[in-house]
Order: structure tokens, then C-alpha cells, then sequence
């Protein structure tokens, strides 16, 4: 492992900011020391794949496990660190993993995501565990009837207590809360950081935009406000959270059908958001982004990649979607009888293609005398 002299938290984001060529050089130069530089908190960008099944039917709660939902194996985790992968994002259901609001965790879930924690750990990965749920519980909207922030903070706080592995372990606050009013959202993604960390639980967290937090409408109003105006000012005591974004290539950007805007559609809009992080002291992580298999397509998921490949602006993403029981679903990169998907060839490219170059260095700096590594 190498050991930095200065940390993100030991100072401003912005002075991090100028240290990042300096760090990331270390990390290139030394990658094949340790797989250390892959967990959650170093400065390594975190680039993987949704190891998805966990979520599956959700109008089956809490349904059977292995029957109506599944966990990732071990293969799967070993399959895509082979690749190059250090993140897998893995979605969980809220009503699964605790079964009653402020509730003791079901320990047959935890068992599960305890599972999940150890093959990331061994395979040099950031597990980020995405609460699911669209700001719901059992289909009621937090902040409306029975539902509050504090039962949000309730869930986040046993599951970080119990996943204590900060190096390995990174939290999904929620995923797509678009039941919720954008404003309405920011304020409760705000309230529920400032708790955790006045809990002392300091793992990396990824919080979603409002809506979908599609890329494409960061700036668009919604309720009277938008994903640009709420989270400009978006604080973390820690400076330990990422902003999650979601984009998808086909018209509508659903992701639920299999045509493809060409590449430079998608220009002006990452452009553009990635100004505004760096305008507004922000990173971004892009938590959803798929491709169906046909040439024209990978031309755009290619862009993507191309267009978040600035380390200090976009902390990584994680492709959607993986996980044994998709079958032939028209985005998955799980592979079939033993071969690699056609996306994956394109996503391998870029699991670790990142460089001090990347952020604007010259060339890569020389690493300090006496350099500390175990």
C-alpha cells in the first residue's frame, strides 16, 4: 500500500485538486505493488460494472432468496477484476435487507452483502452498496405518511455500522429518487450525510441527483428548481461524497430501449456538467450507463467513456448492467458460456486507462525518496 503525506480530508478539495497529478502519478508508477490502490478511498478512479439481482422483483417483498432474487457469486467479482474492474456497485432492496422501518437488519441479507464485502476485498474492489428504492419503502415516499429522513439515516447507519471495512465498502444513499420532489430530495440527501457523519461513520458515499439524475437534465427545471441549483453548494463535513449521476444512450434516455444517439450527441451535456462540478468544487461518479452490442452503439458508449475520462472531475462509474440472471438482456457485459459480451471490449479499454496526462500533466512525476509501501 502506499502511503500518501497529504489526504483529501486533511485538506480542501480544491487543494486537492492541485496535488492530483502528483498522487495519481504515484499510484500509476507503483500500480503493480498492491491492489490497494483499487479501494474506495484512494485516489484511483473506481471503474467497474452494476452486479445486479439482489433488487430483482421488487413487487415480490421480500420474496425468496436464490428464487425470486439473487447475490453475486464469487466468480462474478473474480470475472471482472480479471478485466480490471475495482468497482461493482450492487443494488439491494431496502424492505429485503430490513424488514421493518428502524428495524433490526434480516440477518440473511447481511449475510449476503457480508459475502459480497469479502469478494470485493479479495479481489482488490470497492463494493458500493445502492439502496434501490427510488426514495421509497414498500412503495410510500420519504417524507410523506410514515416514511422520514431518519429512517433513511436509521438503515444507512446499521448497514455502515456492520460493513466497517471503509476501504472496501462505499455507500449508495439512494438510487433515482424520482418519487420525490428534486427540492425535496436534495434536502433530505443533505440532512442524511450531515447525520451519518455526526454518527462518526466515515465511508464514501455516492448521493444521488433528484429525478433520474440523468446527466442530460442536470440543469432542467423540475418543482421549481434543478439538480444544478440543489447541489451546487452540496457539503459533506468529510469531503467524502460523490455526486451520482445515470445516462443512458437510446432517445428518452430510459435505458429500456435498444436504439442509440450517435457520440457527439452526448457532447455539450457532459461538457457541460463536468463544468459545473469543477465550477462548484463537486465530483462526479456515473452510477448507470449501458449499450446494446451493435457497432453503432459502442461508438457511443466509447464517448462516455472518453468524456468522463477526466479523474479529477468523475470519480469512476459503473456500466449496467452485470449479474448471471440477465440472460441476453440487451445491455449486459456478464459473459455468456465462458465469452466476453461485445461491450466489454470497449469497457475493458478503459477500466484503468487513466494517467497523470489525464490531468493536464506534462508527464508523470518522479516518486519521492524513501517512499512507504507495505
Amino acid at each position: 500500500m502506499i502511503h500518501h503525506r497529504f489526504s483529501p480530508e486533511a485538506v480542501s478539495r480544491s487543494a486537492t485538486r492541485s496535488l492530483m497529478p502528483w498522487v495519481l502519478g504515484l499510484i500509476t508508477a507503483f500500480a503493480g505493488i498492491s491492489s490497494a490502490s483499487a479501494v474506495c478511498l484512494q485516489d484511483a478512479p473506481l471503474r467497474g460494472v452494476n452486479l445486479s439481482g439482489a433488487e430483482f422483483n421488487s413487487s415480490k417483498i421480500p420474496g425468496r432468496m436464490f428464487t425470486d432474487y439473487t447475490y453475486p457469486s464469487p466468480s462474478d467479482f473474480q470475472y471482472f477484476a480479471d478485466k480490471g474492474a475495482n468497482m461493482i456497485r450492487l443494488p439491494i432492496r431496502w424492505e429485503r435487507v430490513q424488514r421493518e422501518l428502524q428495524g433490526e437488519l434480516d440477518g440473511a441479507e447481511l449475510n449476503q452483502i457480508r459475502k459480497a464485502v469479502a469478494n470485493a476485498r479479495d479481489n482488490g474492489q470497492c463494493l458500493l452498496i445502492d439502496l434501490h428504492n427510488y426514495a421509497a419503502y414498500e412503495g410510500d415516499i420519504i417524507g410523506e405518511d410514515r416514511v422520514a429522513t431518519e429512517d433513511l439515516v436509521d438503515v444507512w447507519s446499521r448497514l455502515a455500522t456492520e460493513l466497517d471495512d471503509t476501504d472496501h465498502v462505499a455507500l449508495g444513499l439512494m438510487n433515482e429518487p424520482y418519487t420525490m420532489d428534486l427540492p425535496d430530495w436534495a434536502v433530505v440527501a443533505q440532512d442524511t450525510v450531515t447525520a451519518l457523519r455526526q454518527q462518526d461513520i466515515d465511508h464514501l458515499i455516492m448521493v444521488s441527483g433528484g429525478r433520474w439524475s440523468g446527466v442530460h437534465e442536470w440543469f432542467k427545471q423540475s418543482a421549481g428548481s434543478s439538480n444544478a441549483a440543489e447541489f451546487k453548494d452540496f457539503q459533506d463535513p468529510l469531503d467524502r461524497s460523490v455526486l451520482e449521476v445515470h445516462q443512458y444512450l437510446n432517445q428518452g434516455y430510459s435505458g429500456t430501449r435498444d436504439d442509440c444517439l450517435p457520440p457527439e450527441h452526448f457532447d455539450s451535456m457532459f461538457r457541460n456538467i463536468s463544468q459545473w462540478a469543477d465550477e462548484n468544487d463537486q465530483q462526479l461518479f456515473m452510477g448507470e450507463f449501458g449499450s446494446p452490442a451493435r457497432e453503432e452503439c459502442l461508438a457511443s458508449l466509447e464517448r462516455l467513456l472518453e468524456l468522463t475520462n477526466n479523474p479529477v472531475i468523475w470519480r469512476g462509474w459503473a456500466y449496467w448492467a452485470a449479474g448471471a440472471w440477465w440472460g441476453d438482456y440487451f445491455l449486459t457485459v456478464h459473459p455468456k458460456n465462458g465469452q466476453d459480451r461485445p461491450q466489454m471490449a470497449t469497457l475493458e479499454d478503459y477500466f484503468q486507462d487513466w494517467s497523470c496526462a489525464d490531468v493536464s500533466s506534462d508527464q508523470c512525476p518522479e516518486p519521492p525518496e524513501n517512499l512507504a509501501t507495505d
